[in-house]
C-alpha cells in the first residue's frame, strides 16, 4: 500500500509516451489519494466507504443547479451523519454523486472541514437513469473531447473551486451499452490514460460490466483501473467471478438497502474464490434529497460499522480481512496511477 511500492510498479509497465502525459498531468500525484482539500498518501486513508452520496438532484440534466438547494441548511443537516461515522472509526469517505446529478465539491469541502472525514469527488458524467443526467453537449461532442473536459477537472479544478477529482464517475444502464454509453466508457478510459484517475461505473448488470471491461481493453486501459458499482444487483456469482479473474474491482456497494444476509454470503463467497484483494464494500447511503422537505429522509452512513463488519466476522473473516476490504482495498482502488493492459508495456 505504501506509495513507493506503487509508483515502481507503475514505472515498469507504463510506455514511455503515457509516461509523459502521467507527468504532464502530474508526477506528484502517483500513488496518492486526491481528496477535496488535496492530495493524501494512502497509508493516510484510513477506514475507507467506497460509495456514499452526501447531496443528490434527480430533477435532470437541463435543469440541475446549486440555485435550487441552501448549502447552509444541507450542511447543518449532513454534518452530523458524517460526525458520527467519524466516531466510529472511519475516515474517508468516498462521495459517487457526479456532475450534473447534484455534485457540490465545494460544499464537500465545508463538510470534510467540519467533519474531520476526507472526502473524495469525481469527475465524469452519468449515463444510467436513461441518460437523463447526460448534458446535450455530450451527445455532440466525441470522445475525446468529453475526456479533454474532465482532465482539465483534473489538473486545474471542478467549476473554478481549485478542488481536484480523485476518480471518474461514470455510469451506464443494463445490458449491451448504448451509443452514449459507450462513449462515456471511452472517454473515461481516454482520460484514464492521460490522469491515472480510477474509472467507477454505475453498471446495470453483469452484461454492462463484461462490456466495460472490452471496451476498457479496446484502449489499453487495464481492469484494475475499473470499479464495478452496484456488482450486487448482478446475481450470478460466476459473472463476479469472471470479472475479479480479469483484475476488475467488484463492489457491493448496497449495505443496509434491506437484509445484511446476501451481502455477507457474497463477500464471503468471493473470498473463497480467492478474491477477497478484489472486492469494496459500501452502502450508497445518504442523499438528502434536493426538493423534497429538509431533504427527505437521510440514510445514515453507519450499517456498515455497525452491523456489516460483525455480520462478517461472525462469517469467518478475520481481522486481516476486514482490514483489506476496508483500508487496503480502497488505498489501493483508488490511489493514482494510469494502469496499462500488460501488453502495451515496454519490454
Amino acid at each position: 500500500m505504501e506509495r513507493r511500492a506503487f509508483i515502481a510498479g507503475l514505472a515498469t509497465a507504463l510506455p514511455a509516451a503515457r509516461r509523459h502525459a502521467a507527468a504532464a498531468a502530474g508526477a506528484q500525484d502517483v500513488g496518492r489519494i486526491l481528496t477535496v482539500r488535496g492530495p493524501v498518501e494512502p497509508d493516510a486513508l484510513g477506514i475507507t466507504l467506497v460509495h456514499e452520496h452526501v447531496l443528490v438532484d434527480f430533477v435532470g440534466a437541463d435543469r440541475v443547479s446549486a440555485s435550487r438547494y441552501d448549502a447552509d441548511e444541507v450542511f447543518d443537516t449532513t454534518l452530523p451523519h458524517l460526525v458520527d461515522l467519524r466516531e466510529r472509526g472511519c475516515r474517508t469517505l468516498v462521495e459517487a454523486t457526479p456532475a450534473y446529478l447534484g455534485r457540490d465539491p465545494a460544499l464537500l469541502r465545508r463538510l470534510s472541514e467540519g467533519s474531520g472525514l476526507r472526502i473524495v469527488t469525481n469527475t465524469g458524467y452519468y449515463g444510467a437513469a436513461d441518460d437523463k443526467h447526460v448534458p446535450a453537449h455530450a451527445y455532440g461532442e466525441t470522445a475525446f473531447e468529453l475526456a479533454r473536459r474532465w482532465t482539465r477537472a483534473f489538473r486545474e479544478g471542478i467549476d473554478g473551486t481549485g478542488i481536484r477529482p480523485g476518480f471518474l464517475k461514470v455510469g451506464v444502464d443494463s445490458g449491451e451499452l448504448s451509443e452514449i454509453d459507450r462513449k462515456l466508457v471511452e472517454a473515461g478510459a481516454l482520460c484514464h490514460l492521460e490522469t491515472g484517475l480510477t474509472i467507477a461505473v454505475h453498471t446495470g448488470d453483469g452484461e454492462a460490466a463484461l462490456e466495460i471491461l472490452e471496451t476498457l481493453r479496446r484502449h489499453g486501459v487495464a481492469p484494475s483501473a475499473y470499479v464495478w458499482v452496484h456488482a450486487q444487483n448482478e446475481k450470478d456469482r460466476e459473472v463476479h467471478d469472471r470479472a475479479a479473474r480479469a483484475g476488475a474491482w467488484v463492489e457491493f456497494d448496497g449495505v443496509g438497502w434491506g437484509p445484511l444476509g446476501a451481502h455477507v454470503e457474497a463477500v464471503i463467497d468471493m473470498a473463497g474464490r480467492g478474491h477477497l484483494k478484489r472486492l469494496l464494500v459500501s452502502q450508497d447511503a445518504g442523499w438528502y434529497h434536493v426538493g423534497e422537505p429538509e431533504g427527505g429522509t437521510y440514510r445514515p452512513h453507519t450499517v456498515l460499522c455497525d452491523e456489516f463488519v460483525p455480520a462478517l466476522r461472525a462469517g469467518g473473516l478475520s481481522e486481516d480481512d476486514v482490514n483489506t476490504l476496508l483500508v487496503e482495498n480502497p488505498a489501493h482502488a483508488f490511489a493514482v496511477g494510469v494502469r496499462p493492459l500488460p501488453h502495451t508495456a515496454e519490454s
